[in-house]
């Protein structure tokens, strides 16, 4: 890999008359996050132009959303998303839940510091904000980045925290939605896990099915979200997917975000469960829901 081949590279790509998109497709999609990174730098160094600013100049639409998403140092993009969540009119429940649920203690708390340091304030504060009722409260506790992210078990009180679980929904009129909230946002994998398993035998059905009896809209979705990703991190991406392209039109500011920020994590194994939960591969759903080069630099992300 040498990062000023590369610079040079992608300056011909843009240089004169057109752009080769094809030419910056499979440059940036050979290369992971931190090389990118290293471009970066090395087109301004021997260059003396702005890598990022230059795509935008080229570049439109979808597939200039993905490009720069790739350009992005990771917890820069996921900060971004964040705030794009929050801008303006309307809110992007989803991905605000979406981000949130499924990073670990050490991402969410670089997030806190590249949040504050980028716009002057923190997290918290847009949340609270932007959100309200036991939908804000389950988001806050989620950003503190503050989960028991231990592996041990303690028997006794998953079976107490099952049964905690089941009197604050089936067995009541009415939900103590805290309780979900306190268990569901602080325990670890693993004993939640156990809890799942324990809450199964007491309430005779599956905790996520309580979840969508007793709850409705965006505490519904988060705290769905927090199961799903404590049972298979993998499985709730495939699904987030399968989501932002089935029936009409297609939920394309989800498709970009899953598609650049776990393409070097986990996409191998969302492929894996894409085809196992919908009996088609996310290769073939990609083909049929975009076209041109967005749907050519998502194929090769999602090459994985």
């Amino acid at each position: 890999f040498s990062a000023e081949q590369e610079a040079q590279a992608l300056r011909k790509a843009m240089k004169g008359f057109g752009t080769d998109e094809d030419a910056i497709i499979e440059i940036l999609t050979k290369l992971n996050s931190s090389q990118r990174q290293q471009v970066l730098i090395t087109y301004k160094s021997t260059i003396g132009r702005d890598l990022i600013d230059d795509l935008k100049s080229e570049l439109s639409g979808h597939f200039e959303r993905v490009i720069i998403g790739m350009m992005t140092p990771t917890t820069m993009y996921d900060v971004h998303e964040l705030r794009r969540a929050m801008k303006g009119a309307g809110t992007d429940e989803g991905c605000l839940i979406e981000i949130l649920a499924s990073r670990s203690n050490a991402e969410i708390r670089r997030i806190n510091d590249s949040y504050k340091l980028q716009y002057g304030r923190t997290l918290e504060e847009d949340l609270v904000s932007d959100t309200s009722a036991m939908f804000r409260r389950v988001l806050v506790s989620l950003a503190t980045g503050n989960r028991d992210e231990g592996t041990y078990v303690d028997d006794a009180l998953a079976q107490q925290d099952a049964q905690c679980l089941y009197e604050a929904g089936e067995k009541k009129w009415g939900t103590d939605e805290v309780q979900f909230m306190a268990i569901l946002c602080t325990r670890n994998r693993c004993h939640l896990l156990r809890v799942f398993d324990a809450y199964r035998g007491i309430a005779n059905k599956d905790i996520t099915d309580s979840i969508k009896s007793e709850m409705s809209g965006d505490l519904e979705d988060a705290l769905l979200a927090v199961v799903k990703c404590m049972r298979n991190k993998p499985a709730y991406f495939a699904e987030r997917l399968y989501k932002s392209m089935k029936g009409l039109g297609t939920d394309d500011s989800t498709l970009i975000r899953v598609m650049v920020s776990r393409s070097e994590v986990d996409m191998l194994d969302i492929r894996r469960e894409f085809l196992a939960m919908y009996g088609k591969s996310l290769h073939s759903f990609i083909k049929g829901d975009c076209s041109g080069d967005y749907r050519k630099v998502l194929l090769r992300l999602c090459g994985g």
